[in-house]
C-alpha cells in the first residue's frame, strides 16, 4: 500500500526504510535548499517582512538543512543504527511541519481570493446608478386601467416610513382622478427601508394590497439616494406609463391644486415634447462650503453654476422626455442633488426647461399661511406637514364664489 505526502512516494514498509527514504530525499536537496532558503530570507527581510508566511517557511528549510549537516557529522561517533533513528526521527518531524506550512499557505490565500469584493462605493457626492435596480412592488396595469387614457401621473417620493404623509395625499388632492374629463393617477415611489425593516416592510406590502398605489425598489431608502429614486420614476413611467401625456413628480409635504395643473397643460399653447416646468432655478450657485447642505466640491462639479432646472418640490415633464433622460443619463455620472441632475441631464440634450406662465403659480415658502383666495390661484405650494396640508385642503374646497 502506498502513500503520497507531499509528493512523496512512501510503501507500507519497516520504519527504517521509511526514513532512510526521507533522508535521502532531504540530502539530495539540502545545499540546493540552504542556498535558496538564504535567498528567500532575505528577500523578505527587503520586503519589510510583508509576507510572514514565507519568512517562517524560509527559515524552517534553512533550519533542516542545519540539521541535517550536523546529523551527518554526529554520525560517525555513534553507532550506525541509532544515528539512523535519530535522522529519521528529527527528519520526519521537520518535513510534517514544512508540509502542514505549505498547505496552510495555500488554504490561507484560497480564503483571501474568495471574499466577495466589496460594491464600489460612489462616494458621498454621486450615487450608485444604474445599478440594475427592481421593483419589488409594482403596479404594471395602473395606467391601463378604465376605459380612459392616463393623460398625468403623479409621482409621489416618500419614505417607507412615512403612512401619515400618504394617507394625507389620498385625502386631499391624491383623491382627484378625474380632472376636467382626464384621467389623472397618483403613485408613490418608495426605497427599502434600512435596518431593522422587516416591519416596515411588510405594513408597506399589507398597504399595497389595500391602495394599488404604491412601487417599492430594492435601494435603500435615503436622502442621498434621492436620485436613484427619481431615475426608477422615469423607469417606471417608460415602461409602465407610455401613453401618458404628462408626468409630474411632487413631494409628499406639497399642497397640489390639480384642477388649475390639468388646465395649465391642456392650453394650446402648452408643448406637448421637450418641455418641463416649475419653480426654474437659471442661476443656482454651486455651493462650496462644506458647512452647507448642498456642499458640492469641484473634483465632481467645477462650473460655478448648474444648468437650469426646475426645482425638485414639483416639476411637470411631457411624456417623451423620460426615456431621453434614461438614454442621455450614461454620460453623466449622477450627484446626490437631484433635480440638478435633471438640468445637467437636460443640458446634454439641448433642452431647457420652460418658466409657468405665472411666477406665482410655485411657491417655496411654508411659513406664509395662505388664504382660500390664495390657494385657488396657485399649483403647487411647500406645507409644514400633514396638519398644514389638511387644513389648506378644507380651505381650498370651502372657497366660494368670492375669489
Amino acid at each position: 500500500m502506498t502513500h503520497y505526502v507531499n509528493g512523496l512516494l512512501f510503501s507500507k514498509q519497516p520504519i527504517s526504510v521509511t526514513c532512510i527514504s526521507v533522508t535521502t530525499y532531504c540530502t539530495t536537496l539540502c545545499v540546493k535548499n540552504r542556498l535558496e532558503s538564504l535567498a528567500r530570507i532575505r528577500n523578505c527581510l527587503q520586503g519589510f517582512l510583508g509576507d510572514a508566511t514565507c519568512l517562517l517557511t524560509s527559515l524552517l528549510v534553512f533550519f533542516s538543512s542545519s540539521v541535517l549537516r550536523s546529523t551527518a557529522q554526529v554520525q560517525s561517533w555513534t553507532t550506525p543504527s541509532k544515528g539512523l533513528s535519530i535522522r529519521c526521527c528529527v527528519l520526519f518531524l521537520l518535513v510534517a511541519v514544512v508540509v502542514f506550512l505549505s498547505y496552510s499557505t495555500l488554504y490561507w490565500t484560497q480564503q483571501k481570493r474568495s471574499v466577495t469584493p466589496a460594491p464600489e462605493d460612489p462616494g458621498p457626492y454621486h450615487v450608485a446608478y444604474p445599478r440594475g435596480y427592481k421593483f419589488v412592488t409594482d403596479e404594471p396595469e395602473k395606467c391601463r386601467t378604465g376605459n380612459r387614457a392616463t393623460f398625468l401621473v403623479l409621482m409621489v417620493p416618500v419614505a417607507p416610513g412615512n403612512r401619515l404623509a400618504r394617507d394625507a395625499i389620498r385625502r386631499t388632492w391624491g383623491s382627484e382622478t378625474l380632472v376636467h374629463g382626464r384621467k389623472v393617477q397618483t403613485v408613490f415611489i418608495l426605497g427599502l427601508p434600512g435596518e431593522p425593516g422587516a416591519r416596515e416592510l411588510q405594513e408597506v406590502t399589507e398597504e399595497s394590497s389595500v391602495h394599488h398605489d404604491i412601487l417599492q425598489s430594492d435601494f435603500v431608502d435615503s436622502y442621498r439616494n434621492l436620485t436613484i429614486k427619481t431615475m426608477m420614476i422615469l423607469e417606471w413611467v417608460v415602461t409602465r406609463c407610455p401613453e401618458a401625456s404628462y408626468i409630474m413628480k411632487i413631494d409628499s409635504d406639497m399642497f397640489l391644486n390639480v384642477q388649475n395643473l390639468v388646465s395649465m397643460l391642456l392650453k394650446p399653447e402648452t408643448p406637448k415634447q421637450d418641455f418641463m416646468t416649475g419653480l426654474v432655478w437659471w442661476h443656482s450657485p454651486v455651493i462650496r462650503n462644506p458647512n452647507q447642505k448642498f456642499f458640492m466640491p469641484y473634483k465632481v462639479f467645477a462650473e460655478p453654476e448648474y444648468p437650469p432646472y426646475p426645482l425638485g418640490l414639483g416639476y411637470i415633464m411631457s411624456s417623451d422626455l423620460p426615456k431621453k433622460i434614461l438614454e442621455v443619463s450614461p454620460q453623466i455620472k449622477p450627484i446626490y442633488i437631484e433635480d440638478a441632475y435633471l438640468g445637467m441631464c437636460l443640458q446634454r440634450l439641448g433642452i431647457k426647461p420652460t418658466d409657468p406662465p405665472s411666477k406665482t403659480l410655485f411657491d417655496v415658502n411654508p411659513f406664509f399661511s395662505y388664504s382660500r383666495c390664495k390657494l385657488r390661484r396657485v399649483i403647487a405650494v411647500t406645507t409644514t406637514g400633514v396638519q398644514q396640508l389638511l387644513r389648506y385642503w378644507q380651505d381650498y374646497r370651502s372657497a366660494g364664489k368670492e375669489c
